[in-house]
């Protein structure tokens, strides 16, 4: 296997007085804060797309990376160098968990066909990487606005072929991240929404992915995943008018689907800020329904915020004072 880091010392925790560049001078992954490991708390991940996938291109020119796994070859064989410089990455770094959407780990193929064949080997490539290296897959998810297919939405699109597309795609990431021992399996609808009332029947797009998050849902069940199912709210982009526009948003998407005790909320801080919310108050929505993520605030980034841990709030409850 071909190695890519080699000049570079794995980072490690030195202390707020280090002066090098490629340490950790207060995250010290074995202290405990609150009676938990620091680690415990923030579950660091690196992402596959941004991080590996992104080439350098912006809306003025083409890329301009020059990467070893970016090159002209075999899809499948670049998917694989990929994999290698990912993994040795997440060594060096010192991360417990890496995260991604299907397309970022292997080639989509001209086909559903190809698509299927090409993620099942690289759900065996990654497999082995995990069990070499102790790195765990914290999420999977499947890439539902990318391609042009998807320009008029993916579980909104009213065509029944680009619907059953992206259900396929769900399901084949779903059981890519069962297979791969994932903690959970996000749902982020880039194209779940529209630009323009004109063309726009609200209601039937609105029942169309409610139907598609039930499914979802019984898929999870079928399986057998464990994971949590999250939807992860973001407005404005890419499509202007986005059906996951905020936690409020899609707690009443999920109350009216009956999905609210099957489906909880990824919060990501800047998607709070599109929203016009500051990221505490996108974390407290979701914790006082009951619908938060495992993955966003632990005890102590709760303490941090100002918003009770269950215990506070349990203590609070009997004594009125809520």
């Amino acid at each position: 296997m071909q190695t890519y880091f080699d000049q570079l010392d794995r980072v490690r925790y030195e202390g707020p007085k280090s002066t090098n560049p490629l340490a950790f001078r207060h995250y010290n992954p074995d202290e405990l804060v609150l009676g938990k490991r620091m680690e415990d708390h923030l579950r660091f991940a690196a992402c596959y797309w941004h991080t590996f996938c992104w080439n350098g291109a912006d809306m003025f020119g083409v890329g301009s990376f020059d990467r070893p796994w970016q090159q002209p070859g075999d899809a499948l064989e670049m998917a694989k160098r990929k994999a290698d410089v990912a993994f040795e990455f997440f060594h060096k770094l010192n991360v417990p968990y890496y995260c991604f959407h299907d397309v970022d780990v292997s080639p989509e193929g001209a086909s559903l066909k190809e698509y299927s064949n090409n993620f099942a080997r690289m759900v065996e490539v990654l497999a082995e990487k995990q069990q070499q290296s102790g790195v765990k897959l914290l999420w999977g998810t499947a890439n539902c606005f990318t391609n042009p297919r998807y320009g008029a939405g993916a579980a909104t699109n009213p065509d029944p072929e680009v619907f059953s597309w992206a259900a396929t795609q769900v399901v084949t990431a779903m059981n890519a991240t069962h297979q791969l021992g994932g903690e959970n399996y996000v749902l982020w609808g880039g194209r779940e929404g529209y630009e323009t009332l004109l063309n726009t029947d609200l209601r039937q797009e609105r029942e169309q992915i409610g139907r598609f998050m039930q499914l979802v849902v019984e898929h999870k069940h079928k399986i057998g995943f464990k994971g949590t199912l999250l939807i992860e709210p973001k407005p404005q982009e890419p499509t202007k008018h986005q059906y996951d526009y905020d936690a409020s948003t899609v707690y009443g998407f999920l109350k009216q689907f009956g999905l609210e005790k099957e489906i909880k909320l990824n919060i990501e801080a800047n998607h709070a800020t599109l929203a016009g919310h500051s990221f505490h108050h996108e974390l407290r929505r979701p914790l006082r329904w009951g619908c938060s993520a495992p993955l966003t605030p632990t005890a102590a980034i709760r303490s941090w915020a100002g918003i009770p841990t269950s215990s506070e709030q349990r203590r609070r409850e009997r004594a009125g004072d809520v």
